[in-house]
């Protein structure tokens, strides 16, 4: 009769070795990435126009494209403001 245990510590090895691979994948740099405004509300989960809010209101620094029509936010802004946000919220 097989150990069941035996079977047990097959999976978890093997679920080691894929977490392990995980880990050790290289990062992205998402220094120079940036968002449009329908990504950064995607991410955020909110409203497109509640990102615009933000924008307009100086809580989000974005950066409008050479012919005006597109808005960018970039990684670092999106994410630093979104921490802001958050501490202003919960300082009313």
């Amino acid at each position: 009769m097989n150990n069941p245990f035996d079977t047990l510590q097959t999976e978890l090895s093997e679920i080691k070795g894929m977490l392990t691979e995980l880990l050790n994948q290289p990062k992205e740099d998402l220094s120079n990435k940036f968002y449009t405004i329908n990504e950064a509300a995607g991410i955020l989960k909110v409203d497109r126009q509640t990102v615009r809010n933000h924008i307009e209101k100086g809580h989000i620094q974005a950066r409008r494209m050479k012919n005006g029509s597109r808005i960018l936010i970039a990684h670092t802004e999106l994410f630093d403001s979104l921490n802001e946000i958050k501490s202003l919220k919960y300082k009313r």
